[in-house]
């Protein structure tokens, strides 16, 4: 299981957003294999070094990196073990999740009380769970 605080999360909503009101849209997570496929709000799911949340909007000339937010789990700075925390939780091979702002602010206001999501995978499935801590 992964989880992300809930303001974490809003925070790279908003970044994505804004860049892509400065730099003409969101980028394309599918390597441009399918042009238009989840070019809309919301934020990526990256296992790479690490898992972590990335915005989506896209990266005005130059600019290096998106806004990152890592699993508490998972985050290479803070966890020793992050590498295989993430084979056993997310799979050896780095892949990216589209995941819909949209839903996520939807789930997210249905629970209040909730400071945290928590993403748990298995090999078809994803799911995604406000909790509180």
């Amino acid at each position: 299981m992964f989880t992300f605080p809930v303001t974490a999360v809003h925070a790279v909503i908003a970044r994505g957003r804004i860049d892509a009101l400065m730099n003409g849209g969101f980028r394309n997570p599918h390597y441009g294999l399918t042009p238009g496929k989840d070019e809309k709000p919301g934020v990526w799911l990256v296992g790479d070094e690490g898992v972590y949340i990335m915005s989506n909007g896209k990266l005005a000339e130059g600019q290096q990196r998106p806004l990152v937010v890592y699993a508490e789990e998972c985050d290479p700075t803070t966890n020793l073990d992050y590498w295989h925390y993430k084979r056993q939780y997310f799979g050896g091979d780095d892949g990216i999740d589209f995941l819909d702002a949209e839903m996520l602010v939807t789930l997210i206001a249905a629970a209040p009380e909730a400071t945290h999501l928590a993403i748990a995978m298995t090999d078809d499935s994803m799911s995604i769970t406000p909790i509180r801590r």
